[in-house]
């Protein structure tokens, strides 16, 4: 295996310990506490915030998280990156599989929205975001230096404002969208360690 790869499997592996392991003590903290501390004061304090023109820019933000969008957007990872057509059954399959398992978690979990009766934990637009987005960030591999840091930057900053609207549009306590973001890049980082293994196979 090259050096650079080794590295990324290495940076994708840790990545996907700390991103589960964060999602893991969040949910015990749900489970155990209902509300864990500060979730009350982060949510106020994102509401504060939410101006009429804020909430108009946030709706539109909302809907890089929304599976309707990303789904098909798959597509632009497989045509837009080479290295995604080798293994495109990886990323298809993983925004197929992220909506299945946050659905299924948030009937684990069952904490309801803080406005609504719903379900909410995790954020499955927060889930969605950092799934798709994440996946980006490791396609954006090959590119030139400038352009791949421009990328990487734009799609963090992405995960993050998806996870910030869903708290500021009255969707989710921000302990649920910080949950969808660790589980997003948790899924992301394990398709990544997939499509390592197989090019380690492929190319030896």
């Amino acid at each position: 295996m090259e050096p650079t790869a080794a590295r990324g499997a290495g940076i994708a592996r840790r990545t996907l310990i700390v991103s589960g392991a964060c999602f893991v003590l969040l949910a015990l903290a749900v489970a155990l506490t209902g509300t864990p501390p500060g979730d009350a004061p982060v949510r106020d304090a994102a509401l504060a915030l939410a101006a009429p023109p804020v909430v108009k820019a946030m709706r539109v933000i909302n809907e890089a998280g929304s599976w309707k969008l990303l789904l098909p957007a798959t597509l632009i990872l497989l045509v837009a990156f080479p290295r995604a057509r080798a293994h495109w059954y990886l990323w298809v399959g993983l925004m197929l599989a992220a909506p299945l398992v946050e659905g299924a978690l948030k009937w684990l979990v069952s904490r309801p929205r803080p406005e609504g009766l719903s379900f909410g934990f995790p954020s499955g637009h927060a889930t969605a975001a950092a799934a798709f987005f994440g996946a980006a960030v490791y396609l954006a591999g090959p590119l030139p230096p400038r352009a791949r840091r421009l990328l990487r930057a734009t799609a963090i900053t992405v995960i993050v404002l998806v996870a910030l609207a869903r708290v500021m549009l009255r969707a989710h306590w921000p302990s649920d969208a910080v949950a969808g973001i660790a589980l997003g890049t948790a899924l992301a980082s394990a398709a990544i360690l997939l499509d390592d293994r197989r090019r380690t196979v492929q190319n030896p």
